[in-house]
């Protein structure tokens, strides 16, 4: 069985930064990433707000330059998820869907899922004209028309992305203003591609082989209409991706995990790092700060139980 000092899961912004600070430590370190390393910057055309960052930067290459800089010091990554964490003598196992391995401390940094519309008809049409990353999609969508089910940063940015492909973008919004602020609203109120239907909220994705249009609702009448389209992209916010830890550590009612200032969870030797953790802001530069408290902090914890393998 592998041993390593801090196992950390995930390999986001939290994950990576967590990796290059115990690593640096020396601490025997590994990151587990069952999708995308990067997490989901790399869904995000143009990284703006990360102090640092390369002018146009894209959140690909900005995961990638984590990625290697935390593999440069020394940190294994691994890509494998892992289903379930139990406590043993002298720490915990990690199991893997491949193989099982144990290690002195665990940080969680699994970040967050895009949330769904729980209509009819998204399902069935997931990539088939419904998508939750417009980065990835725009391009199969160029000179058609397209809504955005949001109202928050991610969909008002993201809705701005895709009037460089689309010949029109359409804004749902279940509010009569947008949740965005600052120049990311302002741009894309000022775009001619694109236009804001507030009040509306997305009843059924409509289509046949693949998307045609949607039923929207207007929350001050009542009524609903229809609205043709080529395709939907969802940006209504994100859930924590928990559920393999649920009986381990305390979460909110909403399943995001509890931790103090030194990003400790409820469990001894167990550390949560990023979008997973009950926080105000989720942002690129906060979960890496985060995740550098973890390390450092679990770091600690391994010196102090049991010590390094």
């Amino acid at each position: 069985m592998h041993k390593y000092d801090i196992a950390i899961i995930g390999a986001g912004p939290a994950g990576l930064s967590a990796g290059l600070y115990a690593a640096r430590d020396l601490m025997k370190t590994v990151i587990f990433e069952k999708n995308t390393v990067g997490g989901l910057i790399t869904q995000t055309d143009v990284i703006e707000n990360y102090p640092g960052a390369p002018e146009d930067s894209s959140g690909f290459s900005l995961g990638e330059r984590m990625r290697q800089q935390a593999a440069d010091a020394g940190c294994t990554l691994v890509y494998e998820e892992i289903t379930k964490v139990e406590r043993t003598d002298g720490g915990f196992i990690l199991k893997g869907t491949r193989e099982e391995y144990m290690a002195r401390a665990v940080i969680i940094a699994g970040g967050s899922v895009p949330r769904k519309l729980g209509v009819p008809g998204e399902a069935e049409f997931t990539g088939k004209g419904v998508s939750y990353c417009a980065t990835c999609d725009a391009m199969f969508f160029r000179g058609k028309v397209v809504g955005v089910s949001g109202g928050g940063d991610s969909a008002v940015k993201e809705a701005d992305f895709l009037t460089r492909f689309a010949s029109k973008v359409y804004v749902f919004h279940r509010r009569d203003e947008l949740r965005a602020r600052g120049e990311v609203r302002e741009r894309l109120l000022n775009n001619p591609k694109a236009e804001v239907l507030y009040n509306r909220t997305v009843e059924k994705v409509l289509g046949e082989a693949k998307v045609t249009g949607v039923e929207l609702r207007d929350t001050v009448s009542g009524e609903n209409s229809v609205l043709p389209l080529d395709g939907i992209f969802v940006f209504n916010g994100f859930v924590p991706d928990t559920s393999a830890f649920a009986d381990m550590v305390e979460t909110d009612e909403a399943g995001w995990i509890i931790t103090d200032e030194r990003m400790r969870t409820s469990a001894e030797g167990v550390f949560a790092a990023g979008d997973v953790r009950n926080t105000v802001l989720r942002q690129v530069v906060t979960a890496a700060a985060d995740g550098a408290i973890a390390a450092t902090q679990a770091g600690l914890y391994v010196d102090e139980h049991g010590g390094r393998f």
